[in-house]
């Protein structure tokens, strides 16, 4: 129990609750997905920077590791914005579960990638996960748009969680620099196709500044330091496939929050059993090669 792996995943599950508020922000903003994760990522940079500086960790990095970093930071942007957008376009409950996907996208992604084989128990365990995100909705396709927006975000988190392994190997920098200069990396993106959009979009409500600045910090820095952490002792499949219980958290808020949940059938219980499961099994994997 006193093993790294152990600690990582503990690391791991907390980044994932405080993950599974994510999506209730998308509906507490007033904002649309590309403004809504430009504030963010500017709040995350001010905190982060000077949480860094006071303890002395603030530092410059070579321009190569400056741009491998935050080309990363800019599929990090995108997958966010297509996340809230997709959250905005059905309801919370559907956009955290297309997330669930990224660990299906992952096992196409990865052997592509980094030229690995394929792993067919990771295989498995991801259409298990799967076949529990159809049952939670019972196929409903309603929301076609919200659906192909949060499908989007998970095939980028995905791209997103293999090149900044890769990233985090070849620059070799810990990760909470990490974490700064692709948030930078995001928000120089965004910023690019900010101009494009109509000027009352981009203002804030006098409500939205206090979620702004919670999401943008607590909600943000703390879960993607632990994930960063945890990119560095555990796979990119074992980290996306612990996501699958982001959903799980966020169906249960925005049930209390919003009433989202109003008929909760039996579908719904054995979807969200598998999710569970699937998570489970991969947790098991992890620590019997320890």
């Amino acid at each position: 129990m006193g093993s790294k792996e152990t600690k990582t995943l503990v690391l791991l599950h907390t980044a994932v609750f405080l993950a599974g508020w994510t999506g209730i922000f998308g509906r507490l903003i007033s904002l649309g997905g590309l403004p809504l994760v430009w504030y963010r990522m500017m709040v995350s940079v001010v905190t982060l920077s000077i949480i860094l500086a006071i303890a002395g960790r603030l530092h410059r990095l070579s321009w190569k590791a400056v741009a491998m970093i935050a080309g990363c930071g800019g599929f990090l942007a995108l997958h966010w914005v297509a996340f809230f957008a997709s959250i905005q376009a059905s309801n919370v409950s559907i956009g955290v579960a297309c997330i669930a996907t990224s660990c299906f996208f992952t096992t196409l992604l990865d052997p592509l990638i980094n030229r690995k084989r394929v792993v067919w128990a990771e295989v498995i365990i991801s259409f298990i996960a799967i076949a529990g995100v159809l049952l939670i909705f019972s196929l409903d396709v309603r929301y076609r748009l919200g659906i192909a927006l949060g499908l989007l975000s998970a095939a980028l988190y995905s791209l997103f969680s293999l090149v900044n392994i890769n990233v985090a190997r070849a620059t070799g920098e810990d990760s909470a620099t990490m974490l700064l200069y692709e948030l930078i990396g995001g928000v120089v993106c965004l910023s690019l196709l900010v101009p494009f959009l109509p000027a009352a979009d981009i203002v804030p409500q006098r409500g939205d500044i206090l979620w702004l600045v919670l999401l943008g910090s607590v909600f943000t820095i703390i879960p993607f330091l632990f994930q960063l952490i945890a990119f560095r002792t555990l796979s990119a499949f074992t980290v996306n496939l612990a996501y699958n219980l982001e959903p799980v958290y966020s169906i249960a808020f925005a049930a209390i929050l919003f009433g989202e949940l109003r008929e909760v059938g039996p579908s719904f219980w054995i979807g969200l059993t598998l999710i569970i499961v699937s998570v489970l099994i991969q947790t098991r994997r992890v620590l019997r090669r320890r």
